[in-house]
């Protein structure tokens, strides 16, 4: 299922559009039920599509003839990617990116195939006039990555940075010390009134996050 999709504004001449989709993530034997952001980027003509979780026809539904440039994935967690590979058909075959250190998540997915491209930090991706920059910042999982808008002082965040602190660290494959350097290090750092549309759940702001990171670190998550 796929909530009907909603504009992100935007003060310059790229559209956001946010779509929700319903499915579940399995990792370590268990299986849950989420919801996930899925982001599509561009203008009238083109578009970037960040994560397009659990129903690939109705998010090229939402793209609505517009050319696809890419895929960008922000991790490898199956809730992220399973759907990738079938959207990409559905629209043209553009590239399916991920980062190389995630390839042991990709594969518990797809075992035969490879993704098309790798993404690496400082990679960027243009799209209707502006770039989408990768950031990649480890902890909830190897190759996790983020992309930042600067022009719309935008960040698609994935499962790095949420409303209300960091992702979840408890799980195969990831390490809460490391996700706090790499928020640290490589997010706090950016304006405080970027936008943070994350990989689930609300959106926020670097500004309101940023005073609480002592808070994570003593809690542990």
């Amino acid at each position: 299922m796929v909530e009907t999709a909603t504009g992100v504004s935007a003060p310059g001449g790229i559209r956001i559009e946010n779509l929700i989709t319903v499915g579940t993530f399995s990792l370590d034997g268990g299986t849950w039920d989420l919801e996930n952001n899925v982001w599509i980027v561009g203008d009238d003509r083109e578009v970037i599509v960040i994560d397009p979780a659990h129903d690939a026809a109705r998010v090229a539904g939402a793209v609505a003839g517009r050319t696809v440039t890419a895929v960008l994935l922000t991790h490898g967690h199956n809730d992220h990617i399973s759907s990738a590979r079938d959207f990409a058909r559905l629209v043209g075959a553009p590239p399916v990116l991920l980062n190389p250190a995630d390839r042991m998540l990709w594969d518990i997915v797809f075992p035969d195939v490879a993704p098309d491209a790798e993404v690496h930090d400082g990679d960027v991706f243009e799209v209707a006039g502006g770039a989408l920059r990768a950031l990649h910042t480890p902890g909830h999982t190897p190759g996790s990555t983020c992309y930042y808008l600067e022009s719309e002082l935008t960040l698609f965040s994935g499962d790095t940075l949420f409303n209300g602190g960091p992702g979840a660290t408890g799980r195969s494959f990831s390490d809460f010390p490391t996700i706090i350097t790499s928020i640290t290090d490589r997010l706090l750092s950016l304006p405080s009134d970027v936008r943070v549309l994350t990989g689930h759940g609300e959106s926020t702001t670097i500004g309101a996050e940023a005073p609480h990171r002592a808070e994570w670190i003593a809690r542990g998550y």
